[in-house]
């Protein structure tokens, strides 16, 4: 490989409110690039995007840190240190180490200069062009920076042609909110969409991990855009687009008449539990320890890090949720009252060989009762310091036993489609993945509760039964069953065979007396008498009752991402796209966060936390008077 030659672009410290020399350190290294007018060989382009990539790891922690500890499913500890109790306490200065917009800025001029300069037009000898991977990969990155620095300064500067004089750096930008930035860059990655969709520059493995996990997907980057589109302006047409792409997503994620079913990774009671003494867990080490590429893997996206402190990208989120000997087996962040709250609240619904139901107590100790993925996910202990012999508590979360931070998930995917099929007005099936799981059969008896129109739409979706093969009872007990089965309701994950729980039925299933319309009349004869029978089919759900089950979906799922990604950081994201859309975005938001401590604890949360939430400005970080509200 030739040597490459780097000039290293540097701005001067001169601070204007409008030009984005604000953002950038001096003598930094913000561009990466050659002395050529283009990148148009292999070696320049693989240098540039692994800068990129490189660049992206000064947001790997802070991207979980400010979606969690601003949320309420975790709480901190004595030991967590300042920057953490001013993200928890909405109160975030200037000089925290989270607060550095410079570092999304860094990512995203870097990404302007590959775009900018990538030579597009040059194909190889089959005629394909070969750097338009890279190019697909570095927009989608773009976009997805760009996305989560608005989510967290609400409005900010906008520049696409990359800043490489003192000059550039001071000129006024115009400024974009969540809805500018939405509507950009929708219309510009989907021209890339069709055709490289599915497509990843080809590096290989990289320190042994696949690099397909470092890219972004750009159907699921255009499913995130399109959501936060319309929850900003309450648009139907935007979640329609939202839930089609996720779904494009699933559906190409393995190739053309693939399958990328949710899987049946599930955290259970035996069958016939009755000492409710120990769950098996077929659901943690799966979902989150393995980083191997397949057509059924959990992980889409990761940002990699650093093994060791001293190669500079070192993720300390391990140091910050686990014990260990690192930080002296003390931990700053832990599970909040309100997650344990949420988690206990559920009905454990376990089904017998013969079908019978019973539901988990009570009161069980270490996270058992109710949904199990919290104890799945944590495990608290104890070990004894080596000089004093004193007893030190210790935790465990095992969604960070890797250096590296993930991004997106499968279930995130589904969740999210879920999601926008709920805003765009079909909560019968967003409710049918989080219940039971998709597949044709339950698309088409969906489709009798809509009108024509309706129904065409939910014709795009194409789960072959064949392919997508629901957990009954069977498989759920394990006598059998259908062979191959992979695809279950996303709440039986962690709360029994949902299908059977009678706490957790929409209201469609429990309002049929207006519901239904009677189709036709048959007569039948059964031993010489005479039975008159009127066959009943679903009646189409006018505004008010699709509604009403809208209203009860949209709780299910903003309750699905408490009990399916705590701790991962989408947390305080998924309660500020949901405030959004109520007719008191304020208090919505409010009402959330100061349960942190447990619902009969928001006054003094309301009084620690002192920043008034029902202010929707108060939502976002603010820097120096330059970004921000």
């Amino acid at each position: 490989m030739k040597r490459i030659t780097l000039y290293i672009c540097t701005f001067c410290m001169m601070f204007t409110l409008s030009g984005c020399s604000d953002f950038f350190d001096q003598e930094s290294d913000q561009v990466i690039y050659t002395e050529k007018d283009h990148l148009n060989n292999a070696t320049d382009t693989i240098y540039s995007m692994t800068g990129i990539l490189s660049k992206l790891q000064a947001l790997a922690d802070r991207t979980v840190l400010l979606g969690e500890v601003r949320g309420d499913l975790v709480d901190l500890t004595s030991v967590a240190n300042k920057d953490l109790r001013e993200l928890a306490q909405f109160n975030v200065s200037d000089d925290n180490m989270y607060n550095a917009p410079r570092d999304y800025y860094a990512v995203i001029n870097n990404c302007n200069y590959f775009i900018a300069h990538a030579d597009t037009a040059m194909k190889n000898n089959r005629n394909e062009y070969i750097f338009m991977k890279e190019y697909a990969a570095a927009k989608a990155i773009r976009a997805w920076t760009y996305l989560q620095l608005v989510l967290n300064y609400g409005s900010v500067p906008f520049v696409t042609d990359p800043i490489l004089t003192k000059e550039e750096s001071e000129l006024n930008y115009p400024r974009y909110d969540i809805l500018a930035i939405c509507e950009y860059f929708i219309s510009d990655l989907l021209p890339l969409a069709e055709k490289y969709g599915r497509q990843y520059p080809g590096y290989g493995s990289i320190r042994n991990t696949d690099s397909r996990f470092f890219y972004f997907p750009l159907n699921i980057v255009l499913g995130d855009l399109y959501l936060w589109a319309g929850s900003a302006s309450g648009n139907k047409e935007y979640y329609k687009q939202a839930a089609l792409r996720y779904y494009k997503y699933i559906a190409e994620r393995n190739g053309d008449n693939s399958t990328y079913a949710t899987g049946t990774n599930i955290a259970k009671w035996p069958t016939n539990s009755t000492t409710w003494s120990r769950p098996n867990d077929g659901w943690s080490a799966s979902t989150f320890m393995l980083e191997n590429y397949s057509d059924d893997s959990e992980l889409i996206t990761m940002i990699p890090c650093d093994s060791i402190r001293a190669e500079g990208n070192y993720s300390e989120l391990r140091n910050l949720f686990n014990s260990r000997q690192e930080n002296s087996y003390k931990v700053s962040i832990e599970p909040s009252s309100r997650l344990k709250e949420i988690s206990a609240a559920q009905e454990y619904c376990n089904v017998s060989v013969n079908g019978i139901t019973s539901y988990s107590p009570k009161g069980l100790s270490n996270n058992m009762s109710g949904d199990l993925r919290l104890w799945a996910s944590v495990s608290e202990g104890y070990t004894y310091d080596l000089t004093t012999g004193d007893r030190i508590e210790t935790q465990t979360i095992y969604k960070f036993a890797t250096r590296n931070v993930h991004i997106y998930r499968k279930q995130l995917v589904y969740l999210r489609m879920a999601e926008a099929l709920n805003e765009a007005g079909y909560p019968h099936m967003a409710f049918s993945i989080l219940s039971e799981g998709l597949n044709n059969d339950v698309i088409r008896t969906i489709s009798a509760w809509y009108n024509e129109t309706d129904s065409v739409f939910m014709s795009q979706f194409d789960f072959p039964e064949a392919r997508y093969i629901q957990m009954g009872l069977d498989e759920f007990v394990g006598t059998g069953g259908r062979r191959g089965y992979n695809t279950i309701g996303m709440h039986s994950r962690g709360s029994g065979l949902t299908p059977y729980n009678i706490y957790y039925m929409a209201p469609f299933d429990q309002i049929t007396e207006d519901c239904y319309t009677v189709d036709h009349y048959d007569t039948l004869v059964v031993d010489n008498d005479t039975t008159v029978v009127g066959y009943l089919i679903p009646q189409v759900l006018g505004p008010e009752k699709i509604a009403q089950l809208q209203d009860y979906v949209r709780e299910q799922i903003l309750q699905e991402g408490v009990l399916e990604f705590a701790f991962e950081g989408t947390r305080y994201y998924d309660i500020m796209r949901f405030a959004l859309r109520d007719d008191n975005p304020g208090q919505f938001m409010a009402n959330r966060i100061y349960a942190r401590r447990g619902a009969q604890n928001a006054d003094i949360m309301r009084a620690e936390i002192k920043t008034d939430l029902t202010n929707k400005d108060n939502w976002y970080l603010k820097w120096k008077g330059s970004i921000g509200f």
